[in-house]
């Protein structure tokens, strides 16, 4: 069993050492070592402890702990799995056939992603322009460079074009999901609803109750300053990720926390990429640049929170569109499609109406563009193109929407029972904040706080588990009206909301 065990950190060790090396901040590493190597703290004949010694003394250690942690929590984490089950690869025998549940959960995802790349392909066809784009004029290009800074001034006509979809859209196609006639060991009898056919397991309130434990803990304001000072000092970001847990970072030191947590602090390579991308949206004139435009007029410049951010929005959102590095990083992901039909963007994401929100609360964080642009880059690679694919992750949309309805029955079946007598489904009054993770909903104050939650816990539940708070806070006056208009009409301010309390008021509560 040992010799198993270490084989497997050996594996492991190799891996990640591999994986380091293909970095694009390995040569920088590698330069300090070779610097370290040569300074007079290392001694040629005790090697190994002097230089340890100095990569400890220097600061080294964190930043390689810290790339070693994202490596782990990300991508490799599922092919360190696969990769450390020893008995497997000597088994002689064939592996036994089986019905996969959820196949036609991938396939739904497949069907998804192929038909938004259709919609957008359709498009382009409809307007006679090339999907890959054309080469700027000299007008337009020296137009744009000149109002790059307030690019809400430059002149683009947006009349024929339209936003690909909506969060209705995919929640008419989630809602149509066709699973498996029936789910062994569920009674007929119970009554269902809109995603009870679906197997994905998902935690009960005493499991998330568990998991968002530390939300309990209440600490006063003061000493988190103090704590996140002294956290953002030492630079670790296991630490840092903690310290988000407690749902009341200061604001002055989240845009701190959050890149550590994310792994987005600018450096040379950063700015280098931001350059390149931003030279491509100079010289190239791609059809989601006006999708871009379109969106952030829809959304972001109507709203009192964040108009006043249009301008670095279209920086960030056009980058964003031809950044090849978020496809790249994407790949793998249940429910997303590896054989592509349909041309798109450089990113892979086809723009949808509200895109541009997933980037408007960083605005509140950071005042250089390129450091907003890595950081909001980090945040939706790792959580929000989960919630605009259909897949079978255990954080995904489809598996947010089924832990939405069993809390709501389980826990509200008041509620419950009074939407299914007015036939109302739940999940279209809540859709559209999952989907969003309330960017737009809630004010940009307990936006950040929720975020930090997210980020702090690694977890999109407790967007679900938010969303029935929500409906229990405003259970009295959802029980006394009769239609989905005065349902939606109760729901459409949130801004007296506060997500801390309320949180912690229900995780206490027996």
């Amino acid at each position: 069993m040992e010799e198993l065990k270490d084989t497997s950190i050996h594996h492991t060790a190799l891996k990640l050492t591999n994986d380091i090396k293909t970095m694009k901040i390995y040569e920088s590493l590698y330069r300090t070592v070779q610097k370290l190597v040569c300074t007079p703290n290392v001694d040629k004949n005790d090697m190994r402890t002097t230089l340890e010694d100095a990569i400890r003394a220097t600061g080294l250690e964190i930043e390689i702990r810290n790339i070693l942690f994202h490596l782990i929590r990300s991508s490799v984490k599922s092919e360190l799995k696969a990769s450390i089950q020893p008995a497997e690869t000597f088994r002689k025998s064939k592996p036994k056939k089986f019905n996969d549940p959820l196949s036609f959960l991938k396939r739904a995802g497949l069907q998804w992603d192929r038909r938004v790349r259709k919609s957008l392909n359709a498009m382009c066809t409809e307007l006679k322009i090339s999907i890959t784009g054309q080469v700027r004029s000299s007008v337009d290009k020296e137009e744009m460079v000149l109002k790059w800074e307030e690019l809400s001034n430059y002149a683009v006509d947006l009349s024929n074009y339209r936003p690909v979809y909506a969060p209705k859209d995919l929640l008419d196609v989630l809602l149509s999901l066709k699973g498996p006639s029936k789910i062994d060991g569920v009674d007929d009898d119970i009554p269902k609803w809109e995603f009870a056919h679906i197997p994905l397991p998902v935690k009960n309130f005493f499991e998330l109750r568990v998991h968002f434990a530390d939300l309990l803990r209440l600490e006063p304001f003061q000493d988190l300053t103090l704590q996140c000072q002294r956290v953002l000092n030492y630079k670790h970001t296991p630490l840092c990720q903690q310290t988000l847990r407690k749902g009341n970072t200061p604001p002055p030191y989240r845009g701190a926390l959050w890149s550590y947590v994310l792994g987005s602090h600018v450096n040379t390579h950063h700015i280098d990429h931001w350059e390149k991308l931003k030279a491509n949206v100079l010289n190239t004139d791609l059809i989601v640049d006006k999708l871009v435009f379109k969106d952030i007029q829809l959304t972001a410049s109507n709203d009192d929170q964040y108009f006043v951010f249009e301008d670095v929005l279209y920086q960030v959102m056009l980058c964003f569109s031809r950044d090849s590095e978020i496809s790249e990083m994407v790949q793998g992901e249940p429910g997303t499609s590896k054989m592509k039909q349909y041309e798109g963007p450089p990113s892979g994401v086809v723009p949808f109406h509200g895109i541009c929100m997933f980037a408007a609360p960083f605005c509140y964080l950071y005042d250089s563009p390129v450091k907003l642009y890595f950081t909001f880059r980090a945040f939706y690679i790792r959580y929000c193109h989960r919630l605009t694919t259909i897949s079978t992750h255990h954080q995904g949309i489809v598996s947010l929407c089924l832990l939405f309805e069993k809390l709501l029955q389980t826990h509200e079946p008041q509620l419950w029972s009074h939407f299914r007598e007015l036939q109302i489904q739940p999940i279209r009054i809540v859709f559209k904040w999952l989907m969003r993770a309330f960017s737009g909903h809630l004010p940009p104050d307990q936006l950040l706080i929720l975020w930090d939650l997210v980020l702090g816990f690694d977890s999109l539940e407790i967007l679900s588990l938010f969303a029935i708070i929500v409906l229990s806070f405003r259970k009295e006056s959802l029980m006394q009206v009769s239609s989905l208009e005065s349902v939606e009409s109760i729901l459409a301010d949130l801004s007296s909301i506060k997500v801390s309390p309320l949180i912690q008021l229900a995780l206490s509560r027996d």
